[in-house]
């Protein structure tokens, strides 16, 4: 048995940077992770192998579509899937032993094996009951199903199992319109399959600024992805190889049926407690199973904290590891903070899709007054030299102060432009401030300029 300042259980994103953050604070630091790399879903079944796959068909979609107009002519390549998976398997081992490099080299111990807490201030793992002064639930989340969908990871999978398909499908069913769908729907969409997705609710990517979603749909529409809106799925039958989907739309409760080679069901996450003992502890919880905390991270019990996918707000990695390393320099007797108005979220299908803070939808509920700037990447040099026309930068800020509130990125580079805008917030910077600031030309991020430019007199090149 041994006795630590601070046990982490998960090493996900939140786990994984939560140690290793307080290991620098000068805590003696153990994290437990039951499987056999860290890293925890991000890094495993999630993040990091679908932007592999990402990638990779992003790549043979260029090379179908794009490269002969550049004068690179000759036979578009054949997809070898096997040695696909061999790439995307080959990213995750790097990452994971990068997460225990970084381990060592912080003096971080690995708990190997499930966790579970039978006291304030005890952390069991196999046979082993180790002492903390603090104990972090970083355990992070599972996939959900719905009723009447029995997952076996084979036919019906999640994006767990859609990670390692044996094959390429021919059909692919996708329930749910939200991140997970969208992105491993557009991955074997370009691998060749005829993608299907079924949505209870009458748009895509709930929460997401309506005007990006509207072109966001009608983007993927011609990508070839099919969307079926305003659906509840009612059962998935299968037999060895083949899937049945029965659906009832809403509008009018006609029911019809969709035939597939694997059903990918992407309803969305619930937090992962299982085994950790919080009914035994008296660990209160909501009825959706998220461990409550107060602003400190802190349970109701003493000494147990709790950060990422297991309490409330987005399921994101980083969002976990902003919780991380707040959480660690509380603990160190630090002011940890983390500002959940600037947290971006990305999805990352081509054209990627970006965003942070308000949606105009927001605003309007809140009864704000606000102004939008908005500039088309048809309008940006670098953007049509490369294909990337499609799509626009979209800034919101307060009709007085002109502060930015919210902005919304469909575009070459979403994911990495949001950021100028995050930390343009995080400082209270103006719409004026960004446009005011000079950009390097011929570059994606000269649209973000544009629409700040469109929230006061106008932009340059619209």
């Amino acid at each position: 048995m041994f006795s630590y300042d601070v046990i982490i259980i998960g090493s996900g994103p939140g786990g994984y940077v939560c140690a290793i953050r307080c290991a620098q604070l000068g805590l003696k630091t153990a994290c437990v992770e039951g499987r056999e790399t860290l890293g925890g879903t991000c890094l495993n079944v999630g993040c990091i192998p679908s932007k592999a796959l990402l990638h990779a068909s992003h790549q043979l979609h260029e090379a179908e579509h794009n490269f002969a107009k550049m004068g690179l002519k000759g036979k578009s390549p054949s997809v070898d899937w096997p040695q696909m998976l061999a790439y995307k398997n080959d990213v995750i081992g790097q990452n994971t032993k990068g997460i225990e490099f970084l381990f060592k080299k912080n003096k971080v111990d690995w708990l190997k094996g499930w966790g579970s807490i039978p006291e304030p201030g005890k952390v069991k793992v196999g046979d082993e009951v180790h002492d903390a002064k603090a104990i972090v639930i970083a355990s992070g989340s599972d996939s959900t199903s719905i009723p009447g969908v029995e997952i076996d990871e084979k036919l019906v999978v999640t994006s767990t199992g859609a990670l390692e398909l044996a094959k390429i499908p021919k059909k692919l069913v996708v329930i749910g319109a939200g991140v997970i769908g969208l992105e491993m729907g557009s991955v074997y969409s370009r691998l060749g399959a005829e993608v299907t997705v079924v949505e209870f609710l009458d748009h895509i990517t709930p929460g997401m600024d309506a005007d990006t979603a509207k072109v966001f749909q009608r983007t993927l529409k011609k990508q070839g992805l099919r969307f079926i809106l305003g659906a509840a799925v009612q059962k998935v039958e299968t037999t060895k190889t083949k899937a049945k989907v029965t659906y009832r739309l809403r509008k009018d409760d006609s029911e019809a049926m969709l035939d597939a080679d694997v059903v990918l069901v992407a309803t969305g996450r619930k937090p992962y407690t299982d085994g950790l003992g919080l009914e035994a502890l008296g660990i209160k919880t909501t009825d959706r199973g998220v461990i409550e905390t107060d602003a400190q991270y802190a349970t109701n019990i003493k000494g147990i904290y709790a950060i990422g996918d297991c309490i409330v707000g987005p399921m994101l990695a980083h969002k976990a590891e902003d919780e991380g390393m707040a959480a660690a320099e509380i603990l160190a007797g630090q002011a940890g903070h983390v500002n959940y108005g600037v947290i971006p979220g990305v999805i990352y299908t081509h054209p990627e899709v970006a965003s942070v803070g308000e949606t105009e939808e927001t605003l309007k509920d809140q009864g704000r007054s606000y102004k939008v700037g908005k500039f088309s990447f048809m309008g940006n040099g670098r953007a049509k030299a490369n294909f990337a026309g499609d799509g626009f930068v979209k800034i919101l800020a307060d009709s007085t102060t002109d502060r930015i509130l919210g902005a919304h990125i469909i575009g070459p580079m979403a994911g990495d432009l949001i950021h100028e805008i995050c930390v343009a917030m995080e400082f209270g910077a103006a719409a004026e401030d960004l446009a005011r600031t000079c950009h390097a030309h011929p570059t994606y991020s000269e649209a973000v300029r544009e629409a700040a430019l469109a929230c006061g007199d106008g932009p340059i090149h619209s």
